[in-house]
């Protein structure tokens, strides 16, 4: 598997309460060097959670550098995150930090078809759900929101929340599969489509 799966989800919540986050402010462009997908994480948001340029010098202020949100991996934002360019780099460094799921009102769609890729759930309610979670979380640090891709729940203290997610989305998750798995998933049918190619189109492999 390429990412870590999961079906059901529970962890700490933080809440960011800011709409249109773009994907250089998830990742900006100058960490845009490595081409694995760990490695990451250290600078995801890091124009808010460094003082300096170097990310040596940790923001007080910023919320994921508080000690009672050291091991988030629950989201919850504002509408229309993750618009922006349609780097990948995004949701790697937000699945490198230990994010699994992000909870919004609404979501950049290429942004969409990024993450579920890389085993994040984006769950978008509608807002005042999200309203209340920000509201939930502000007034419970540390606390836990569940997600459970089966039933398509969501659930924080005494609340449930439903929403809904494409079954390829879900499929991705639950198996950690990527384009190359899904891929590699027809592996035999490609095998053979290559078989068939050559003894029908010969003329057209390279002779050298």
């Amino acid at each position: 598997m390429s990412v870590q799966n999961w079906t059901i989800h529970s962890g700490v919540a933080v809440s960011i309460p800011r709409e249109d986050i773009d994907t250089d402010q998830i990742l900006p462009k100058q960490f845009m060097k490595l081409i694995d997908k760990k490695g990451f994480g250290i600078h995801l948001f890091h124009d808010w959670r460094y003082l300096d340029l170097e990310g040596k010098i940790p923001n007080p202020e910023f919320i994921l550098n508080q000690e009672r949100f050291t091991n988030v991996s629950v989201l919850i934002a504002g509408k229309n995150f993750g618009c922006g360019s349609s780097r990948e780099h995004a949701p790697w460094a937000l699945s490198d930090f230990g994010f699994r799921a992000i909870l919004a009102p609404s979501f950049a769609d290429i942004f969409s078809i990024n993450s579920a890729k890389n085993g994040i759930a984006l769950v978008c309610l509608k807002e005042e759900e999200i309203s209340f979670l920000h509201d939930w979380v502000s007034k419970n640090p540390g606390s836990q929101v569940k997600i459970n891709l089966e039933t398509l729940e969501v659930e924080a203290g005494e609340q449930t929340f439903f929403f809904q997610l494409d079954t390829a989305s879900v499929n991705r998750i639950r198996n950690g599969w990527d384009d190359i798995d899904i891929t590699l998933k027809n592996a035999k049918e490609i095998l053979e489509f290559e078989r068939i190619r050559k003894k029908e189109q010969s003329f057209l492999e390279v002779q050298w």
